[in-house]
């Protein structure tokens, strides 16, 4: 809930994009959220850790720090979680901070970066600049621990070129995870004032979904794990009226993997003259939705390209997931593999 944050970013409506939370935690809270969360889970295989987002946590008093770390900490101990992870500002970690951190039984944080363009940055109010980032960053790793940037795409001032040059630069950096979301324009912000005024246009959900293909495309051949596109829907963000205007849909993380699958297949089709009877796919039974796109849309415009084609798709336990084939011609399949899918 904006807690140790400094300043308010012209896009943040936190009541909105995390939930309308109280911004004090009591221990009662804290024990209860972790103890819903367990039943939740119930792939008791995986790693589980407790998270604090929402506003920056380095940025709360040192002793309200330590006593939500010692917290958590009872919960690893007990053997209920493996380890904690935080969000917060670039500007607001040092070795200090860090090292108070990895005492605690904190194994990840994630930055909220925003951008690598200094233009931007000051555009959005965030109070720092790019080298900020690369400061933060660096300084995790030195401590060996797991890092994450969140990405936001068509903030004001950004363009296509400039966040393909934050992707590029995320390269360079190498964090462990990345989140990407397209901004979307909440009430009471001064990002909806620009709105309003026709200063501020947001992305068509149709360019949200290009960019984030691109990001895919850059970030996971370089083995950064983008865990999440757009934001999680909150109760307070499907109120009428909360969301004023932007790219938002609710399965928006599938639209962007259905272009990235779709864009395999255009490579695949390079291959595949116009006058072919019959196209097979192979792909892997946990890629089908993927590969079929929304609404069946990857499909159709398959069948656009080749309305003479038959169009057999194997979807097969024993393919690879992010392994797609392409047999136009018996025995002479052309194999495409997409980075990143596991």
């Amino acid at each position: 809930m904006n807690r140790g944050c400094p300043q308010r970013c012209v896009f943040c409506n936190e009541e909105i994009a995390a939930g309308n939370f109280s911004p004090e935690i009591t221990r009662s809270f804290f024990d209860a959220e972790v103890a819903s969360y367990l039943r939740w889970n119930r792939d008791k295989t995986r790693s589980v850790e407790i998270a604090f987002y929402g506003g920056s946590f380095t940025g709360l008093p040192k002793e309200e720090q330590e006593r939500l770390l010692a917290w958590g900490h009872d919960h690893i101990r007990q053997g209920q979680v493996a380890a904690m992870r935080i969000s917060a500002r670039p500007d607001q970690l040092d070795e200090k901070k860090l090292e108070l951190l990895r005492a605690g039984g904190v194994r990840t944080i994630e930055i909220g970066a925003q951008s690598f363009n200094d233009r931007v940055l000051r555009d959005a109010n965030r109070g720092h600049d790019a080298e900020a980032i690369v400061r933060a960053l660096q300084c995790i790793q030195s401590f060996g621990l797991k890092s994450g940037l969140h990405l936001m795409a068509g903030l004001p001032g950004d363009t296509k070129e400039s966040f393909l040059q934050t992707l590029d630069r995320t390269v360079e950096l190498r964090p462990d995870t990345a989140r990407i979301h397209p901004v979307l324009v909440f009430r009471d912000t001064r990002l909806a004032e620009e709105f309003r005024a026709g200063r501020y246009r947001p992305l068509s959900l149709e360019e949200a979904v290009d960019w984030c293909r691109l990001a895919w495309q850059t970030l996971a051949p370089a083995g950064i794990s983008i865990i999440r596109f757009g934001l999680q829907p909150t109760p307070e963000m499907r109120q009428e009226g909360a969301v004023l205007a932007g790219p938002r849909h609710p399965s928006f993380g599938s639209l962007v993997y259905s272009a990235v699958f779709y864009s395999a297949i255009e490579k695949l089709l390079e291959d595949a003259p116009r006058t072919a009877k019959m196209l097979r796919f192979a792909v892997a039974d946990r890629d089908q939705s993927h590969f079929r796109g929304f609404g069946g849309k990857n499909i159709q415009a398959i069948k656009n390209l080749y309305p003479d084609a038959q169009i057999v798709i194997d979807f097969t336990r024993g393919q690879h997931p992010g392994h797609i084939s392409l047999e136009v011609e018996k025995g002479k399949p052309i194999c495409f593999n997409i980075p990143g899918i596991i």
